[in-house]
């Protein structure tokens, strides 16, 4: 019915919203993103903090029995009936996976953080051999807030 109606206004454009603020608008709709892993996003903050952490990647170049650093989104947790409490734990980066493997004593210790992490950023001994790589966790450090309004969009999948 109105489609002749001449209209009389400029096309209006808005400016695109910053990557970041995209990034949380695709995990609160889809539950992922095409655009940049949210680790990305925060590297330079994580950088600033002076902590030393070692991306997925350059984690691949470092020797068995090595004390190490890393960080990144908790993507899943296990604690199988028969693991004797040990709690498996994946993190997630922008360049790939860290296995981590908490034992009962570190736990025990460190629930809290262990269980309710989003960003988690966890210090231990590297292993890896014949291809398999995993860190043993000493110490643990809950970075969620740095994830802002990302934080409740990255929920970890949590099995017993």
């Amino acid at each position: 019915m109105l489609e002749e109606v001449p209209i009389q206004e400029d096309f209006l454009e808005l400016e695109a919203a910053p990557e970041a603020q995209e990034v949380v608008h695709d995990y609160a709709s889809v539950g992922f993103t095409l655009r940049s892993h949210p680790m990305a996003l925060l590297r330079d903050k994580l950088d600033g903090l002076k902590l030393r952490l070692l991306k997925s990647s350059q984690l691949e170049r470092v020797p068995n029995g090595k004390t190490v650093r890393t960080c990144g989104i908790v993507t899943l947790r296990q604690q199988p009936e028969t693991a004797k409490g040990t709690t498996f734990v994946s993190l997630e980066d922008e360049e790939g996976e860290v296995q981590v493997i908490c034992w009962k004593s570190v736990r025990e210790e460190q629930e809290r953080v262990l269980l309710r992490s989003r960003l988690l950023a966890v210090e231990g001994t590297w292993q890896a051999r014949d291809g398999v790589t995993v860190l043993v966790a000493h110490k643990l450090r809950d970075l969620t807030p740095l994830l802002g309004q990302l934080a409740g969009s990255t929920p970890s999948r949590d099995f017993r």
